[in-house]
């Protein structure tokens, strides 16, 4: 398959240009300017699991615990905290001086809340809330987890940096229904969502915080240490060409672009102006999410020849070409390098579908001619990508592919309707996930399979949540990889989902920005030169 040329020539010379209002030398060193890879379309960490929201809410609130680049989870909002009872009792006590973005104290019913909400909508946090007992605040600064049996990542749990984050706000947003976005965003970080300047799908804006208290120890790494806000005025430019978004961060007018284009790197690498580095080694992973309640998906046979006759070697070759450094094309469940992957029913490399026999296959599993609507994000280079290679192999198979394309934020609030295609519902959607975030079984969001109450795609095959159940439980790291086998195993059969390969994404910004820290997109402990 050969790459998707995404821009070319008249295309990128056509690209409008960007330029971004210009002030004082002395003003422009307080603001930061990013390009996020698409717009945050939700502002609601709970309510999203995009990373686009991720990286917005990573900037507006705080959490109890934060994670270091190396993966090891500190104390945060919390000063600290004391275990008893066999690990089935802790105590957490607030710092002192902590405020929301409203002025008022952050209180420790306001953590109780925002954990209730969040563990209704992220795996790590059903876990957990299947664990609990009681959660209360019995003061002000006092968090208690009464468990039910030991639950040693708790803090692991509390401390999630990456997609539905498990961010404190005021009690009287979160107890707004998980399921219904909050009214407001009141945050309790660094820095603070300014409503009136959102423009859609152009741009966010953000100020800091000046009530915000730094944690006074530690070294900061990614969320966990003092988050220190240096810039006045942080925002979000929205540039969905790629093109531009380059223009752009070669002409200064803005300061990091998130992901720019693989085509387009080695043209900033030539610039004396503008680094071009991998920040987040873990990459990510690209998935094809199937909606598993109506027909053709509803089907585990159906779904075995879609694995089959996918090519993680065609999608990766199309978002990145061949160089085999920014990209992996034989993954399974979990991300590549981490400890719990394995090349568990994994064909060998170089094994390509056999398009013929699988048609027939195809028809031998049930599938009539249903239609099929795929959902598109066309304005993410990398996704766009690969749905284009999906949606041609479904078609060589000679499913009825209607491919939907559209943004990718207007997208993203689509595929939460459970209804039918008919009824504006859909069939299937490419999409991406944190490599981080596919390391283990308790924080891997393909993995929640037990119906429509929870992770979209609506899976239900118990044997996985059985199994993620016992590596909770595992005491050895080989026990625990042998128990993650298994499950990559289960998915070969039951396919909950369908791998299409990491992808090491760089990031590229200007030099006069330093401090930049390795891992997640994070606003904090960042300064520019003039």
């Amino acid at each position: 398959m050969k790459r998707r040329i995404f821009l070319t020539g008249s295309a990128a010379a056509a690209a409008a240009p960007f330029s971004a209002p210009r002030v004082a030398r002395s003003q422009e060193q307080r603001i930061l300017r990013f390009v996020p890879y698409a717009d945050v379309a939700v502002t609601d960490p709970v309510w999203s699991s995009t990373l686009a929201t991720r990286s917005h809410a990573l900037a507006v609130f705080d959490t109890l615990y934060g994670t270091a680049a190396d993966y090891s989870v500190q104390p945060q909002m919390v000063a600290g905290h004391v275990i008893e009872n066999d690990g089935k009792l802790w105590r957490m006590t607030l710092r002192e001086g902590l405020h929301f973005h409203d002025g008022t104290p952050v209180l420790a019913k306001d953590c109780v809340a925002s954990i209730a909400r969040w563990a209704k909508r992220d795996v790590f946090g059903q876990l957990l809330a299947a664990a609990t007992d009681e959660l209360s605040a019995p003061d002000d600064r006092t968090i208690v987890f009464r468990l039910k049996r030991p639950f040693p990542l708790l803090p692991t749990a509390l401390a999630r940096p990456s997609t539905l984050v498990p961010a404190i706000m005021p009690e009287r947003l979160a107890l707004t229904d998980p399921f219904v976005q909050v009214a407001e965003m009141v945050g309790s970080g660094p820095y603070r969502f300014l409503p009136d300047e959102r423009v859609a799908g152009a741009r966010l804006a953000y100020a800091r915080h000046e009530g915000y208290v730094p944690r006074p120890d530690g070294i900061s790494s990614q969320t966990a240490g003092p988050r220190i806000a240096h810039f006045d005025r942080l925002e979000f430019h929205i540039i969905p060409d790629p093109s531009t978004a380059a223009a752009a961060l070669q002409s200064g007018a803005i300061d990091w672009v998130e992901q720019p284009l693989i085509d387009l790197l080695p043209v900033l690498r030539r610039s004396r102006d503008i680094t071009v580095e991998v920040k987040d080694g873990a990459g990510m992973v690209g998935h094809l999410r199937l909606n598993q309640l109506y027909a053709p998906f509803d089907k585990p046979a159906v779904r075995r020849v879609l694995l089959q006759a996918i090519s993680q070697t065609d999608c990766m070759t199309a978002v990145a070409g061949t160089d085999t450094t920014m990209s992996n094309d034989r993954v399974g469940v979990f991300a590549p390098g981490t400890p719990m992957a394995s090349d568990a029913g994994i064909p060998p490399a170089g094994d390509r579908p056999d398009i013929s026999a699988l048609r027939r296959a195809l028809e031998e599993a049930g599938y009539r001619g249903e239609r099929i609507v795929m959902l598109a994000g066309a304005d993410v280079a990398r996704i766009s990508a690969v749905c284009e290679v999906t949606a041609q192999v479904m078609r060589q198979l000679g499913m009825n592919v209607d491919y939907v394309s559209a943004d990718w934020g207007s997208l993203n609030q689509r595929i939460v309707n459970r209804r039918p295609a008919s009824e504006g519902g859909w069939n299937c959607y490419c999409t991406y996930s944190a490599g981080a975030d596919l390391a283990i079984p308790v924080t891997h969001s393909g993995l929640r399979a037990n119906g429509t109450a929870f992770q979209i795609g609506w899976a239900n095959i118990p044997a996985i949540d059985a199994m993620r159940g016992r590596w909770l439980l595992a005491e050895t790291l080989a026990e625990q990889q042998d128990i993650c086998r298994e499950i990559q195993l289960i998915c070969q059969r039951e396919v909950p989902f369908i791998p299409l390969g990491q992808l090491i994404q760089p990031v590229a910004y200007r030099k006069t920005l330093t401090g930049m820290m390795a891992g997640l997109p994070i606003f904090t402990n960042l300064r520019k030169s003039g």
